[in-house]
């Protein structure tokens, strides 16, 4: 039998160097959050979305305002471009399980976790330059 406490997933945000856990938040299948950054190059914001699903973490969409290195300009089969009502390009349909999700966080503009709602500062979290690895446990 399970204990209650582990009964639920967690998003873990871990260092990937030194495998120190810095936050553990309880997740569902299903559920959604996003890392928001400024992108180093064109300097506007991105908004990467992800999808808890099967114990893992997969890319749904991405936000973005702005073209520049590494920011999708050829649409693979299945991504769908819009243009938002403020101009921002959202792509969705990316779907693209993401193993070894990491970010360096707060180099160029601090990275921005959103998760149920709540705004979670990375760079407040887990300091500057760090190397912080997302990953689904229990």
């Amino acid at each position: 039998m399970k204990c209650a406490f582990f009964a639920s997933p967690r998003l873990v945000l871990s260092d990937q160097v030194s495998g120190r856990v810095f936050a553990r938040y309880p997740v569902e299948e299903g559920d959604e959050f996003s890392v928001t950054f400024r992108h180093s190059v064109n300097k506007s914001n991105v908004t990467e979305i992800y999808e808890v699903r099967s114990g893992g973490i997969v890319l749904t969409g991405c936000v973005y305002y702005d073209f520049g290195a590494g920011v999708a300009e050829v649409l693979d089969p299945g991504w769908e471009l819009t243009i938002g009502e403020n101009g921002e390009m959202i792509l969705s349909g990316i779907e693209m399980p993401m193993n070894d999700l990491t970010y360096i966080v707060g180099t160029v503009y601090d990275h921005i976790m959103t998760l149920h709602g709540e705004e979670i500062i990375l760079n407040d979290l887990c300091g500057r330059n760090s190397k912080v690895h997302f990953s689904i446990h229990g």
